[in-house]
């Protein structure tokens, strides 16, 4: 089990995000967002061809379990769709999530930062500028990985 203690603001946030990043993922219009097809492997980098029919044949399938992963993590916020969705963003909130429930957030948050380096423009470390504002959520992302990851090794 992991321990995570969350304040209420973040939480909204991060549910926030969480949602956004289901909705993309589950959008049907998607075929020609870039940022979901980095989140789709290149299985053939030398044969287009290949790698589009192998998106079309695994595609959904990969990012319907991106879409439950999303669930995971909002369900684990309490930020599921239900009437108490509203937080206190003054509180401090102490989620414990078993294996397969940090595994799903990992996963997440791994590729909501894909999303967003693919919205930022970042396709390396050069790219990044911790000073722009602009990378903040990003950067607020990749600390909270950080601190699953760590976690998760811990154990």
């Amino acid at each position: 089990m992991v321990v995570l203690e969350i304040s209420g603001l973040e939480a909204l946030h991060l549910a926030g995000i969480v949602g956004q990043f289901r909705d993309v993922v589950t959008d049907t219009q998607r075929s020609d967002d870039p940022a979901v097809a980095r989140l789709l492997p290149d299985a053939y980098p030398d044969d287009e061809e290949a790698t589009r029919e192998f998106r079309r044949l695994t595609g959904d399938d990969l990012l319907g379990r991106r879409a439950a992963d999303a669930e995971v993590v909002l369900r684990t916020l309490g930020m599921d769709g239900g009437a108490h969705d509203q937080g206190d963003p003054d509180a401090t909130l102490t989620i414990a999530l078993g294996e397969d429930e940090a595994l799903s957030w990992m996963r997440t948050l791994s590729a909501v930062r894909l999303v967003m380096a693919t919205r930022l423009g970042i396709l390396s470390e050069d790219d990044h500028q911790p000073d722009d504002p602009r990378f903040g959520i990003y950067d607020w992302i990749g600390y909270r990985l950080d601190g699953l990851v760590t976690a998760l090794n811990r154990r």
